[in-house]
């Protein structure tokens, strides 16, 4: 037992005697410091040496480590290079885009496909500039008051006012003066409005044509005394009116209620080309793009960031947000349908008008425009005519190239009955037929 003890104790010694130590040495069982080879203390280092130090050290950090491939980088890189291929189409389309500091390189008119964007004033019929549309449509409105100052009136206040809601608030107050007027038409207080009042001076006064329109009614301006006061005040007073007078100010009331801006209507410019391999070619004029000089030029910068972007795992929302920021670029889409006989019909339209637009121009272009046809996107995407989306939704702004086709099963009747369609488009338009260069 005695023995047992002492393997036991030795046994203890020896695992705490340390490094170089003999169980028969005397002394504490703690582990020494080991000293300096020749017994000198240890210096401190210098500041240069800390310094050098820390930057090896960061260096060290700065360096790629390998990385295991999971299925998490798998899936990276499957987007990374999905997003690549994008980018790379997107540069593609905006070939014609690209800019030098804030400014689009000017280039030779007659090398566009399209020599600008033009509208038709719906009150003259004139055709019109984007910076001449605006202004025309003014002096046209204004020459109308000779005619129908009614009319005039109401086109003003629906057209010069950009704010709808304070459009509809003025009209609103409006009605509420005819229609006192027309329930109590002996009354004379109705018939008065002071242009001092805090309502018409907020609400009815600022709008653009308001006044037009009431003194188009019959309201004259004229002064009058203040009930016991030594002063007097401006106001609008309507004469008293007949039954047959007061019917025909509802009928214009309601005229009021129901007018619309005058807008510019968009020239489709319709062109016919010859069958051509040029036909995917499309140079277009700056007209067609809604960027200023300040967005240009960050347009610049955004492109050097697309590879930073395409190294970011996205979200379907950040995806959809970078396709609705591409759409607002364009205002307008150049499209060309390629007909069964070869030749090109080319139109301009509005990037956000729906399908049926171009469907419907298409079918004022045929000769035979009762019968129903097809139109093919890019890629072999059939586009319907009852859809409610929009061109730049299917991604047709600034230009494409469609396919014509007619309705196989129509044209299956047609055939057996022993007919055909021999001319597509109509006579005026291949009379002018030019070709792409």
């Amino acid at each position: 037992m005695k023995k047992f003890f002492e393997d036991i104790k030795k046994d203890v010694k020896f695992k705490t005697a340390g490094p170089g130590k003999k169980l028969t040495e005397e002394g504490s069982s703690k582990p020494q410091a080991p000293q300096a080879p020749h017994g000198a203390p240890r210096k401190k280092p210098t500041d240069g040496a800390q310094r050098a130090g820390a930057a090896a050290l960061a260096r060290i950090e700065q360096q790629p480590r390998p990385k295991v491939q999971t299925s998490h980088d798998a899936i990276r890189n499957q987007v990374k290079r999905e997003l690549e291929a994008e980018a790379a189409a997107t540069a593609a389309s905006l070939k014609n885009t690209d800019v030098e500091g804030a400014c689009v390189p000017e280039k030779d008119p007659s090398c566009f496909s399209v020599s600008g964007v033009f509208f038709i004033c719906p009150l003259t019929g004139k055709t019109l500039t984007k910076t001449e549309k605006e202004m025309h449509i003014k002096e046209a409105i204004l020459m109308r008051f000779s005619e129908d100052a009614i009319e005039a009136s109401i086109m003003m206040i629906h057209t010069f006012n950009k704010d709808k809601e304070k459009v509809k608030a003025a009209i609103d107050i409006i009605c509420k003066y005819i229609e006192n007027i027309c329930k109590n038409p002996t009354e004379e207080k109705y018939r008065k409005i002071k242009l001092s009042n805090k309502v018409f001076q907020e609400k009815v006064s600022g709008i653009e044509g308001s006044l037009e329109y009431l003194q188009a009614l019959g309201f004259e301006g004229t002064t009058l005394p203040v009930d016991g006061e030594d002063r007097t005040e401006e106001f609008l007073v309507l004469p008293a009116q007949e039954s047959e007078a007061l019917e025909q100010m509802k009928a214009h009331l309601e005229q009021l209620q129901k007018g619309e801006p005058v807008r510019a209507k968009l020239d489709r410019q319709p062109q016919v080309f010859r069958a051509s391999q040029h036909a995917t070619r499309f140079e277009l004029p700056p007209d067609f793009y809604n960027l200023t000089a300040e967005e240009l030029k960050r347009e610049q910068q955004m492109k050097s960031e697309v590879v930073e972007r395409n190294a970011m795992l996205r979200t379907k929302a950040m995806r959809e947000k970078d396709e609705q920021r591409e759409r607002r670029k364009y205002n307008y889409a150049l499209l060309r349908v390629r007909l069964l006989d070869g030749n090109i019909l080319q139109g301009t339209f509005l990037a956000w008008e729906k399908v049926a637009a171009l469907y419907q121009f298409v079918r004022d272009s045929l000769e035979n425009g009762w019968q129903p046809f097809e139109l093919m996107a890019p890629g072999g995407q059939k586009l319907k005519d009852d859809e409610e989306f929009a061109l730049n939704e299917y991604n047709l702004a600034p230009a494409a190239l469609l396919t014509f086709a007619w309705d196989a099963a129509v044209q299956a009747d047609i055939a057996a009955a022993g007919g055909k369609t021999a001319v597509l488009l109509k006579a005026a338009l291949l009379e002018n037929i030019k070709t792409l260069s």
